[in-house]
Order: C-alpha cells, then structure tokens, then sequence
C-alpha cells in the first residue's frame, strides 16, 4: 500500500441540508490535514482534515457543485448550504472529513502545506476543553439533515 494509506471501513457523509450525500466503500484510504493556504481560504478555518481515496470510489447522492480552485484542482461543495465536501486532483478525492458522519473514526497520519500553518494551531492541545451547555443545546432548532 503506498505510504501513509491504510484499510478503512465504509463510509458515509454530506453536506448539512442533506442535498448532497456520498458513500465510500471500505478499502484504502489516508487520512491527513492539511495547513496550505489554499484549504485555508477554502474551508474559512486554520487547517481541514482530508480523507483521500481513489474518485471513482465516491458514490455521490444528489450533484455537488464545484469550482476550479487552481490549475490542479476542483474544489466541491453544496449549491444550497455551502458545505464544503472535498478537493478533488487527478483520480484522487479528498473528502472532507467534519462532513462524515460522526462515527466514522478519523486518525490523521500526516500534515501537509505545513509552510502556512497558524502559528497558534500549534496550542490547541494545552487549551482548556468545555462542552456546549446542555440547556443551550436543548433550545436550539436545527435546520440541519439528521442523515449521517
């Protein structure tokens, strides 16, 4: 297997609407993150957690749109909420991961575009961790699919 990937077990996953869905079959599968500023802008946060596996692997569920982000590569996403679903080069697709469904296991084996990485990211594991407060979630509407 080439470096870095490894078996995964299925997968399942989309944007937050539910527009847009995707399933990916076990098999080989590498998971990193990626700090380039490319994925940066593309993601409006510091860094976005990939999982690659081979394009012709990916089912997709309803359409994603997509926009040419560089002379590479494609970014997805959905038309209606906005979710950005993956970046695309070649016969690779690198599904992002915060759209899997929450039991999928995501274990990153690398970082990559470290050139541009924030320089703060580097203190997020010192960071005090608090949950969101019961009593606000239960008050909350979401208009989010419940689909994983």
């Amino acid at each position: 297997m080439r470096d870095g990937w490894s078996h995964q077990p299925a997968a399942k996953g989309g944007c937050q609407c539910g527009a847009v869905r995707y399933s990916l079959p076990a098999g080989p599968k590498k998971a990193t993150l990626c700090h380039c500023r490319m994925c940066q802008r593309a993601s409006g946060n510091a860094f976005v957690p990939l999982l690659e596996l081979p394009s012709a692997d990916v089912v997709w569920h309803g359409a994603p749109a997509t926009w040419a982000s560089s002379s590479l590569a494609e970014r997805g996403f959905c038309a209606t909420c906005g979710t950005p679903l993956f970046y695309r080069s070649g016969d690779t697709t690198e599904i992002m991961a915060g759209s899997l469904a929450p039991d999928f296991t995501f274990t990153p084996t690398a970082n990559h575009g470290i050139e541009a990485r924030m320089p703060w990211v580097n203190h997020i594991a010192a960071l005090p961790d608090r949950e969101t407060r019961p009593e606000l979630v239960a008050s909350v509407t979401s208009h989010q699919s419940e689909e994983s």
